[in-house]
């Protein structure tokens, strides 16, 4: 390109900036609005959970309450690893556990013996949050943290002296670790635990329990750049997108109704005419599970599986909270880290060229026109709102001039409808490579005049399954994650119509093989219907796939439960298949 060319784009360029600023100078604002904490936490896009505590020596996803303190001794723990992993993965920040439901502490709280400096890791002189809350700073990422609210070990759990032990833990967090950018509180509340040795079931109104309110006005007041996240009754900053499968509804509104009951619907998708901005952030682990297991070594999420994960995360106006579980060792497993480093690769790499910033785009009405001027390949369509004025556009549509003819594209991520619903922060449209003169974008729906600020068309290189040592296997399409040792979960979030269940047992050990098993199903979790229960004939010297047959049925979600195993404590499995 020519220093005219360059000069006279760098100026057109300019000249539209300050036109889009006029122009939304100009409008009103449309509903509820983002706060500048929402604002800076949605152009973080990505960001890592870290589980680690005692349940990855006890091998469960939750520690009950009575573990040994004295299980605690990585031998190489080095929180500098965790993040400049995540880092390189592409995270902007880090939320650690620091308390998960067997209320043990990885951090010297004053209010517990249950913690670390119980542990013989540095001779209980450590701190876990300490060292990563430092590490983060150092890479120049962000740092958070996450509290159960259920404390499975605490003896006065469900009654009001536990609110006040709670709290008193989150001001030590939140006043101990500099600068937190969100807090998380799980919805996992109440049940069977230990609590100080009573080995009893504990209920709690998890409405009122926690007197949410007066724990959000303490959490402004010591940090009051932070966001809250809460799947309890209680609006946070942020929601649950009612799924740990990774992804968010392809109509997506930022927008909630303030106060009542949030079923799945609204919390998948939001909603249009809501009165508060309460955007949602899609929460998904690396493997099946959010602890380390070895057993999953085999299941790291393949690459085509994390980059689908983003258009449906990210590329449908969420962020992306990424879990990279640490090993017993204290730091994240290899397999872990390439992958994730892998997959910022790929993100770059789709989105290093826009191919619009060098055609001609002309804006008439709600219809933009992109004119590449000759037949350009290309399969991904990206816009983004100015939010800071809410979000506003409805639906949309897209079409590329083929051989002078006007073809309609559809979001081939969507099984039903064409997907072109909702923008917000950021909408990314995946269709299969088309070779075009141009691309039309119209708002076909809005609640008001809609701010575009960004159109990006981009050429990603395809990416299959068939890619060498890609990792996909046929359970990299399912939610899979463990309720126990021997209880195996596949969660769908709608009904699906299945008569086939086929297991593939471990290839590389014998441990874990299962050779008995029942396999339920439900609509709701909490009725279940046995579909099917047997052995595996001589699996342990043939250890082919498995098919379980049973009579059509309708389902949410299985539960495949491992009666009895061929060796060791917990099940394994080399792959899943569900027909």
């Amino acid at each position: 390109m020519s220093n005219y060319k360059r000069t006279a784009t760098s100026m057109l360029m300019t000249m539209l900036a300050i036109l889009v600023h006029a122009q939304i100078a100009g409008l009103s604002p449309c509903g509820p609005l983002p706060t500048e904490n929402q604002l800076r936490w949605q152009d973080m896009e990505m960001y890592a959970f870290i589980h680690y505590s005692l349940n990855t020596y006890t091998d469960q996803e939750w520690g009950f309450g009575n573990e040994d303190p004295q299980l605690f001794n990585p031998s190489q723990l080095d929180c500098r690893q965790w993040a400049r992993v995540c880092k390189q993965a592409g995270m902007r920040g880090i939320i650690f556990t620091a308390k998960h439901h067997c209320g043990f502490c990885m951090w010297p709280s004053a209010y517990t013996e249950y913690s670390v400096k119980n542990s013989p890791w540095k001779n209980g002189k450590g701190d876990v949050v300490r060292e990563l809350a430092d590490a983060c700073r150092e890479e120049g990422m962000e740092f958070a943290v996450y509290l159960s609210p259920w404390d499975r070990n605490h003896p006065e759990y469900g009654r009001p002296a536990y609110v006040t032990y709670f709290r008193n833990q989150l001001r030590e967090l939140l006043t101990n670790y500099g600068d937190i950018f969100e807090v998380w509180f799980d919805g996992a509340n109440g049940g069977d635990g230990w609590y100080g040795g009573a080995n009893e079931t504990r209920k709690i109104d998890r409405t009122t329990y926690y007197e949410w309110p007066e724990t959000y006005k303490m959490i402004r007041e010591l940090q009051p750049k932070c966001l809250i996240w809460n799947d309890g009754s209680d609006r946070g900053d942020l929601r649950w997108v009612g799924t740990e499968a990774g992804h968010v509804g392809e109509t997506n509104w930022s927008l909630l109704y303030a106060k009542g009951d949030v079923p799945y619907q609204m919390l998948h998708y939001g909603v249009e005419d809501g009165d508060v901005w309460c955007p949602g952030e899609t929460n998904t682990s690396i493997r099946p599970g959010w602890f380390y297991h070895d057993a999953e070594n085999e299941h790291v999420k393949s690459l085509s599986k994390l980059m689908d994960t983003y258009y449906k995360s990210v590329g449908r106006n969420s962020t992306l909270l990424l879990n990279f579980p640490i090993a017993p060792n204290g730091r994240i497993h290899a397999t872990d880290s390439l992958r994730g480093i892998a997959f910022k690769q790929m993100i770059d790499e789709v989105f290093k060229e826009n191919l619009a910033d060098k055609a001609k785009t002309t804006h008439k009405g709600d219809v933009f026109t992109i004119d590449f001027k000759r037949p350009t390949p290309f399969n991904r369509f990206l816009a983004e709102e100015d939010i800071a004025k809410g979000q506003r556009v409805k639906k949309f549509a897209l079409e590329a001039e083929v051989n002078g003819k006007w073809l309609p594209l559809k979001d081939e991520l969507v099984e039903d409808g064409d997907g072109l619903t909702t923008i917000g922060h950021r909408r990314i449209i995946c269709f299969p490579t088309v070779k075009a003169t141009k691309l039309r974008f119209t708002i076909n729906s809005y609640k008001q005049e809609p701010i575009i600020k960004k159109i990006g068309v981009y050429l990603a290189p395809e990416l299959t399954a068939d890619i060498p040592n890609s990792g996909e296997k046929k359970s990299s399409a399912l939610h899979i994650f463990f309720g126990s040792p021997q209880q195996m979960f596949i969660d769908w979030d709608v009904e699906q119509t299945i008569s086939t269940f086929r297991y593939l047992p471990p290839q590389d050990s014998k441990d874990g093989i299962i050779t008995h098993y029942t396999l339920w199903g439900s609509n709701d979790w909490s009725n279940w219907t046995k579909l099917a229960t047997g052995e595996f004939s001589n699996i342990i010297n043939n250890p082919i796939w498995q098919t379980i047959k049973f009579n059509p049925t309708n389902v949410r979600v299985l539960r495949f439960e491992a009666d009895r195993l061929s060796n060791g404590s917990r099940m394994g499995y080399g792959d899943i298949e569900i027909k």
